[in-house]
C-alpha cells in the first residue's frame, strides 16, 4: 500500500491528482491518502480528509512507500520507521503555500538515503516505481547488516569472474 498525506491545513491537488493518475495505471497497488479539505474527487485512490493519530500511525506502519508534502511531522514519522519517503513540496509560485519553505526543507531532506524529492507528476510516477521496486527487493539479513539482492549478485559476479588471485 502507498500512503499519501498532504496535511490538513491546505489542499494540495497537484500531488493528489498525480497520485490518482498513477493509481489508475497501477490498480493492484492500493493507495490511501489523507487529503485535507478539498473539492477535488479522486477515482483511483481512497481519499480520507482527516485521520486521528492512531489511524494515521496505522496507515504509515502498513505503507510500503509514503508520499507527502514536505511537512516535518510526516518526514519525522517516516524516518523513525525507516519508510521510503517521496516528497513533493508545495510551491508558492503555484499558490500552494505562502512561501517556499517546503522546498527548502525538501532540499535538506534529499540528502537522506530514504528520501526522494520530486517537483512534478512525471517525477512522482518514476520515483514511485523505483521505491516500490526497492521496497519489494529481497534482502538477506546477517549480523547487523542488510544486503540487497542486487549487491549480492554483483558480489557473486565479481567472485566468480575469474579475477581471484590478482592483487
Amino acid at each position: 500500500m502507498i500512503f499519501a498525506t498532504v496535511g490538513t491545513q491546505l489542499p494540495f491537488d497537484r500531488l493528489l491528482l498525480a497520485l490518482d493518475t498513477w493509481a489508475g495505471l497501477h490498480p493492484k497497488v492500493p493507495v490511501v491518502a489523507q487529503t485535507g479539505q478539498t473539492s477535488a474527487r479522486y477515482s483511483h485512490l481512497t481519499a480520507i480528509p482527516q485521520m486521528d493519530q492512531d489511524r494515521f500511525a496505522d496507515h504509515v506502519s502498513k505503507a510500503r512507500v509514503i508520499v507527502a508534502h514536505a511537512g516535518m511531522g510526516t518526514i519525522l514519522t517516516a524516518l523513525e520507521l525507516g519508510k521510503p519517503l517521496i516528497l513533493m513540496p508545495r510551491r508558492a509560485d503555484f499558490s500552494e503555500h505562502r512561501n517556499d519553505h517546503q522546498r527548502d526543507t525538501a532540499a535538506e531532506m534529499a540528502r537522506l538515503s530514504t528520501v526522494t524529492v520530486v517537483e512534478d507528476s512525471a517525477s512522482l510516477c518514476s520515483a514511485l516505481m523505483l521505491a516500490l521496486d526497492q521496497a519489494s527487493a529481497p534482502t538477506l539479513k546477517g549480523d547487523g547488516g542488510v544486503a540487497s539482492a542486487s549487491l549480492l549478485d554483483a558480489l557473486r559476479g565479481f567472485i566468480w569472474s575469474g579475477e581471484r588471485g590478482r592483487a
